[in-house]
Parts: structure tokens; C-alpha cells; sequence
């Protein structure tokens, strides 16, 4: 609003002048202003005095910005309405909604900030991130040769190629190139308080045995004996075949001890695999500790079952089998890999067999490992559960 160059005391003596007498014209030519203004003065402050011509400019005043107040506030509404249903949380989406409100509603960057809650400076920030591209590349081809691996675990491997990132970063990169691991649908689980499952001390403490199908391409089925010790996570053996009998798991079990040594348990489930005459007179005779999980209840050789769903997600569920052969050359290859290359999550992203050598003193625990591994584990010597070599105990 333009401002006037009289007072409202300058006004009402220009008015009373004209009510003494003097002509419209004359005033208007002392004065130095136009007959319309002075009618519009006589309109609006007729009859009035000064106080209450300075009280009704400043109620005009007062009026003209409550109602810029409430255009600000009506069109404040209005923006935030234009933004609703998206999410404005990060950086980047401040960023996005403030150009957004520039550039629709006309707005300046500093009423767009106020409107958002946002500070300006960050509004304005420009990013100075370093060239990925080849960190990138190789992210993607690790991702790419390892389909079932997740962010953490392709961070391991790049850590051991020598790029030297953190693990926000490989997530950052890991999304924006969508590389995430679909999840596939999994059974309903029942819930309720368990006791751990104990963690042995030393290698070949204790083994698990457990039984992995599959099929080949002409539909033929095929079994996988699985081997693991409990301790260092290895894989023991990987035995495919057609039919695989009690006497043929004794076998193998004397070929995996004559290259590693005798366990002192076997936990396994009930299988007839597992109670044959066969099992039980090769336990007697080896001196190896029988243990047998409680029917129905699987997680009680959780080692076994943890290992059978990372062996049927990364391997059984994207390879196609040829024939049994086949089958064996494939499972020896990802057994190798699983031992000697793939990072174990629980034993602080080192693989079983580099956990093993660092466990019997071989070796010295490795220095430059991935941030935040875990230690050594430790578990309780005391055996809740009986596995006397002579008795065939269900565990509850």
C-alpha cells in the first residue's frame, strides 16, 4: 500500500479548513493535490478528530496483515496438500519437494524451508561423493557370480580384494543398482521359549548328519548326505546318490575320519538311515557318541538344517543337474568354495576353514577383518542331554 505524504493530523486540518469557508479549489491548490483525493479524505475522515483517525488507520493497518497472514496460511495448506502421499524424510526428498513448491506455487527457497521444517543449508548442499564406477562394476559382477549372496556378505569379499569401503556404502550402491536378494516364501514357524542349541569348543566335538533331496533334469530324484561339524561350521562331505543306505553313511563317515580324525558325537534325526544296525555297529565299534534329536523337532540340529537352506538356496535352487555325476562334480566345487571362500556370518565373516586353522593355533587370528567380528565362540562344557555311545537317548 502506497503511503500518504500528510498525516492524519494534516488531513483534519485541510478538512476543517473547507468548513470554515474556503473553496475546494483554492485548497486543493495551496495544498498541492487533486479535488478527487480531497473528497476521498472527506469520505473517509469526515467529521472525525485525530485520535480517532489515527485509530482507524491502525485498524486498517491491523486488518491488511491478518489478511496477508491468511493467504500466506491458505496457500501453506494448499502446498502441503500437494505434497501429500509422498515421503519427505531424506535429503534428497527435501530437495525434490523444495524445487517442487518453487517451481508450482511460485514460492521462495527460504518460505519453501519454513513450509518443510528444513534447514536451508541442507536444502543447498551439493554432494562431492568420489567416482564408484569401478567399485561398482565389481559389485555387481560379485553380485551377478553370487546371486544368492546380500550386501554384507559381497562386502566381506570386497574387503578381501582390497577395496577398502564401508559397509554403508556397499549397501547405498547395493540398492540403487536393485540388486537385493529375493526372498523366497518360508513355512510357518511356531513360536515359544527354546533352549540354545550348545555351541561345541574344538573341532570334531561334535558332527551333524542330515539328508537333502533333489531332482535332475530327466525328474529323477537323488539324496545328499550332508556332514557338518558343529564347531568350525565345515562342511564335512557332501555325498550324492540315488539310495544311500546305512551301511553306505558308515562309509563315508570312515573316509571323512581318516582324513580328520574321529568325532566324539553324532547328532542326527531318527532316519533308518541313522538307527540302522549298520550306524549303530559302526558307533560302537569307532567309539562315537550317538545323539538323536526328538521327533518333529528339527531345530535341535539347527547346525545342519542352517546349512541345508544356504546349500539349497545357493546351489540346489539355481542349478540344473544334468545327471548324478554331474550332480557330484557340482556339490565337491560349492563345498570347496563353502569352506574356503564364502564368509561365514557367525564366525565373524571368516570362512570355516580359515576359523578352523585360527582355532587349533595354526595360524594367528587374521588382522585386517571386516568391522565388528565376533570373537571366538565359547559354550558351556556341561551336557544336558545324554549320547552314551551304548544307548540310543531321544532328546526332548
Amino acid at each position: 500500500m502506497k503511503r500518504s505524504r500528510f498525516t492524519e493530523e494534516q488531513i483534519i486540518g485541510i478538512l476543517r479548513e473547507q468548513e470554515t469557508g474556503v473553496a475546494v479549489v483554492d485548497l486543493c491548490r495551496k495544498h498541492g493535490l487533486s479535488s478527487p483525493t480531497f473528497y476521498k479524505w472527506k469520505a473517509r475522515f469526515g467529521g472525525m478528530d485525530v485520535s480517532e483517525a489515527r485509530r482507524l488507520k491502525a485498524l486498517e493497518d491491523e486488518n491488511a496483515k491478518l489478511k496477508r497472514l491468511l493467504a500466506d496460511a491458505m496457500l501453506d495448506n494448499v502446498a502441503m496438500k500437494d505434497l501429500l502421499g509422498k515421503k519427505v524424510v531424506t535429503p534428497a526428498a527435501h530437495r525434490e519437494a523444495v524445487a517442487h513448491l518453487r517451481s508450482v506455487h511460485e514460492m521462495s527457497e527460504r518460505r519453501a524451508c519454513r513450509v518443510l521444517g528444513v534447514d536451508r543449508a541442507s536444502v543447498r548442499y551439493q554432494a562431492t561423493r568420489p567416482d564408484d564406477g569401478v567399485l561398482r562394476d565389481r559389485l555387481k559382477a560379485l553380485a551377478q557370480e553370487r546371486r544368492r549372496f546380500g550386501y554384507r556378505r559381497l562386502h566381506v569379499m570386497l574387503r578381501r580384494e582390497g577395496h577398502a569401503v564401508n559397509r554403508k556404502r556397499i549397501q547405498r550402491i547395493y540398492r540403487e543398482e536393485k540388486l537385493m536378494v529375493r526372498r523366497r516364501g518360508g513355512r510357518k514357524r511356531a513360536m515359544g521359549t527354546r533352549r540354545p542349541l550348545e555351541i561345541p569348543m574344538v573341532a570334531n566335538q561334535r558332527w551333524s548328519l542330515d539328508f537333502v533331496s533333489d531332482q535332475m533334469t530327466d525328474g529323477r530324484r537323488f539324496r545328499i548326505l550332508t556332514v557338518i561339524d558343529n564347531c568350525t561350521r565345515e562342511c564335512l562331505a557332501l555325498v550324492a546318490d540315488t539310495s544311500l543306505s546305512g551301511g553306505r553313511v558308515a562309509r563315508e563317515l570312515d573316509a571323512i575320519i581318516l582324513r580328520r580324525g574321529r568325532p566324539e558325537t553324532i547328532i542326527s534325526d531318527n532316519g533308518t538311515e541313522y538307527t540302522s544296525n549298520a550306524i549303530l555297529g559302526w558307533a560302537d565299534d569307532a567309539g562315537v557318541g550317538r545323539h538323536y534329536i526328538a521327533p518333529g523337532k528339527p531345530q535341535q540340529n539347527g547346525f545342519n538344517e542352517s546349512f541345508n537352506g544356504k546349500l539349497r538356496d545357493e546351489l540346489l535352487n539355481e542349478t540344473l543337474f544334468r545327471s548324478l555325476p554331474h550332480a557330484r562334480v557340482v556339490l565337491e566345487t560349492w563345498r570347496r568354495d563353502y569352506n574356503e571362500h564364502r564368509p561365514h556370518s557367525k564366525l565373524g565373516w571368516l570362512t570355516p576353514a580359515a576359523y578352523a586353522s585360527a582355532l587349533s593355533g595354526e595360524i594367528g587370528r587374521p588382522a585386517a577383518l571386516v568391522d565388528g567380528c565376533a570373537d571366538l565362540p565359547i559354550a558351556t562344557p556341561d551336557n544336558h542331554g545324554s549320547d552314551h555311545p551304548g544307548t540310543l537317548v531321544m532328546a526332548g
